[in-house]
């Protein structure tokens, strides 16, 4: 059996510190909540009440976050060899669904209130707007550090950064109320407040599906991949190679390698596995073969229904 590796030459998020991240940012978010919604409900103003409802699914979305780091520290178990890892990809996954309903609740509110627009007071949008901008901002503060280490810790920081964004244009729509009596920019705040979340959401909602599905890491670049492997000077070949996500931030690797010599297994194993961390891939298993009976399809180690090549990448 090969040894296992599990050094990590790329940054990996600091789990105490985010979890007290996450902790701060929930007690924060969901007071901000409260207060937003009962202004809005107060005032009449949909577009505190829109910013309240993402900021509530922003709360969810931590709370999900959190659990999901709680799980990837699971050990394993006979039934889940790699623990829960993948839950993390899972939850990202959710939290961006969770998003797009909430920016269908949005749209359809606004173009509600743009056909029935109401009298609002701006001054009051305008003073809960500014809290929130301090709120948001220093919840997307906590999660800066770490958001290119974790998918869930960048959809956070993606979140509240965007919540910071529009509550600025919330604030700027209460201004401008106050002096103008514009009511009807109300409905329209909400509008670009759906379609800002739409955008920072589509890309995060991309990755945790590819993820979901075990398709290859959105910073794994495949050919470079094999390129690596092929590129040893013990190496004559590579075939069935396959990269998947273990969680959202680590990466695994299994490719069949055709070496010269076979006495040379550990020094090769151990030369590629270094090149693979470089390159973001945490955990490779390799099954080495010599030219003369390494897989081509008509071996007798091939599925005799499926043939060896038929889940080998197409480049290769």
């Amino acid at each position: 059996m090969e040894p296992h590796h599990h050094h990590h030459v790329h940054p990996t998020p600091d789990l105490q510190k985010l979890n007290r991240s996450f902790i701060v940012g929930i007690v924060l978010n969901i007071v901000f909540v409260l207060a937003e919604a009962g202004a809005g409900f107060y005032y009449d103003s949909l577009a505190l009440l829109s910013d309240a409802g993402h900021n509530l699914s922003d709360v969810v979305s931590l709370v999900l976050a959190l659990f999901a780091l709680r799980l990837s520290l699971a050990k394993p178990s006979l039934q889940y060899t790699y623990g829960y890892k993948k839950s993390t990809v899972l939850v990202s996954l959710l939290n961006a669904a969770i998003l797009f309903i909430a920016v269908a609740v949005i749209l359809y509110e606004s173009i509600d209130k743009l056909r029935n627009p109401a009298p609002l007071d701006g001054g009051a949008i305008a003073w809960v707007a500014a809290i929130g901008i301090v709120v948001n901002a220093f919840t997307a503060y906590l999660f800066f550090a770490d958001k290119s280490k974790d998918l869930n810790v960048k959809g956070a920081y993606l979140h509240m950064a965007a919540d910071t964004l529009v509550s600025v244009g919330v604030l700027i729509s209460g201004v401008v109320i106050k002096y103008t009596g514009w009511d009807i920019l109300d409905p329209i705040i909400g509008v670009v407040v759906g379609l800002v979340i739409l955008y920072s959401t589509w890309h995060l909602l991309q990755e945790s599906l590819r993820l979901a599905l075990d398709g290859v890491p959105e910073n794994i670049d495949v050919q470079k991949v094999e390129q690596t492997l092929s590129s040893d000077p013990d190496v004559i070949n590579v075939h069935h190679l396959h990269i998947w996500a273990i969680s959202t931030t680590q990466t695994a690797l299994t490719a069949h390698i055709v070496v010269r010599d076979i006495l040379r297994m550990h020094e090769v194993k151990c030369r590629l596995k270094q090149a693979l961390r470089e390159l973001g891939i945490d955990h490779a298993t390799f099954e080495l073969e010599v030219k003369e009976e390494h897989c081509d399809g008509h071996c007798d180690c091939c599925d005799e229904h499926t043939g060896c090549d038929e889940d080998t990448q197409p480049y290769l």
